[in-house]
């Protein structure tokens, strides 16, 4: 809590400074947002309203001479939160959630770096990653809030280096920065051990990694023009970003070690772009797929294509795939016969709609991920209507299907909600 309470005092003084300093070239808006949610279906672990509050957000930028510093918070009133009062940085839990606060500064003129709280992301995949390690708020996707939260915030160095043969990322995160992963409070999950869909009666209260300088996580990207595309190469070292594991001597979920090596490229094909990804998952803690706690080692990849179909009107398809190594060591290391195995190869195809109508100012957008052999589904259709410079309504839903119980998307059916949100900008 002692790091929490210097974060938040940071934070308050680069907003005083921001608002009492007029002489430094500076920037200050925002937005206040309400939105509100119910779900479909009757979930007998979970409240029958997914959502219910406002969130104000206020983003500042100052320049000075050598450096930027950026201050970016929500103060939030959230009708179902356990404890409103309570700031957990790490979850986004309470009446403040932290989003950035960090300088960017240029020390050579080949380096620009920024330290301290920040949104990281790359890769080439829509909704769908593979080299991109870095914390996502799955609580925040599938309950319905804008999807700029999809990406919760890393506390990182993040130095970008520009020499001639080409550019180099690498991000250091002194301590493990979670995924906002499903633990069941909001959202009701297939828990392995129970057999059974489990929410707010089993919620996971996960180990974490929180030593500082030892629970460390490093993510590196090279990238260069190629021809017409642009090619990249990736590497991680660090953690399963959701607690995959579990302790057999406690009982409780873990984060176990993970190294992630992959290359992406993008670029232009026809009147299109086009995409591919890969990425192999070295799993430390069981390469030979033994270990019925840990996950095994995995090979991913996804394709993609995006154009203009029509007159406002763009579509864009993917193809993704998991493909787990070692599967016959994980098969016959299944703690009981009864228990659910995954599929050797899991393979997802999605599609975006979206179609700008009345002079640009309504937008409706559909994503569907399907999967054949999960034999589910997940549909996000949203509508979204600028009414002027500062006002906007959004009307979106969240809705899964599946067949059974324990898959990926099927897991969630009960989950399935519509949203009203209203926001204004400044």
């Amino acid at each position: 809590m002692k790091h929490q309470r210097l974060i938040i005092s940071a934070l308050i003084s680069s907003f005083a400074l921001q608002v009492s300093v007029f002489a430094l070239d500076s920037e200050l808006h925002g937005f206040a947002d309400g939105r509100a949610g119910v779900r479909t279906r009757n979930d007998p672990h979970e409240d029958d309203r997914s959502l219910t509050e406002l969130r104000v957000q206020l983003d500042s930028l100052t320049y000075l001479d050598q450096a930027t510093i950026q201050a970016r918070a929500d103060l939030v009133y959230d009708d179902l939160a356990n404890d409103i009062e309570k700031i957990d940085l790490e979850t986004g839990e309470g009446f403040m959630d932290l989003r950035e606060l960090n300088v960017l500064f240029t020390p050579i003129d080949i380096m620009d770096m920024k330290i301290g709280r920040q949104i990281l992301t790359w890769g080439s995949g829509d909704l769908l990653f593979i080299n991109d390690l870095f914390p996502k708020d799955w609580n925040s996707f599938l309950l319905g809030r804008d999807e700029e939260y999809l990406k919760a915030p890393s506390d990182a160095v993040f130095a970008s280096i520009f020499p001639a043969i080409g550019s180099f990322d690498l991000a250091y995160m002194p301590r493990m920065d979670a995924d906002r992963y499903v633990d069941g409070q909001r959202i009701s999950y297939w828990n392995p051990m129970m057999q059974s869909v489990a929410g707010q009666n089993a919620v996971i209260d996960a180990d974490r990694r929180d030593d500082w300088f030892r629970d460390h996580e490093i993510s590196a990207r090279f990238y260069r023009p190629f021809l017409s595309y642009e090619a990249a190469l990736y590497a991680y070292h660090g953690f399963w970003k959701s607690p995959a594991g579990l302790n057999p001597s406690t009982g409780k979920a873990y984060f176990p070690h993970l190294n992630a090596y992959g290359a992406s490229v993008r670029g232009t094909l026809g009147s299109g772009l086009v995409n591919a990804e890969t990425g192999y998952y070295d799993s430390r803690e069981d390469r030979s797929g033994t270990d019925p706690f840990v996950p095994n080692s995995e090979i991913r990849f996804m394709t993609g294509y995006e154009r203009e179909v029509a007159r406002n009107l763009t579509a864009g398809v993917q193809y993704y795939l998991e493909w787990m190594m070692d599967y016959d060591s994980y098969k016959n290391n299944l703690l009981t016969p009864t228990d659910t195995a995954r599929d050797e190869a899991r393979h997802v195809l999605t599609l975006r709609l979206t179609k700008m109508l009345m002079n640009q100012n309504l937008m409706l957008s559909l994503f569907t991920f399907y999967s054949p052999s999960d034999n589910d589904a997940y549909l996000r259709p949203a509508a979204t209507y600028k009414l002027n410079d500062h006002w906007t309504v959004t009307a979106n839903g969240n809705f899964f299907i599946g067949e059974n119980d324990y898959t990926f998307f099927g897991q969630f059916e009960n989950n399935s909600n519509v949203n009203l949100g209203v926001r204004y900008s400044f």
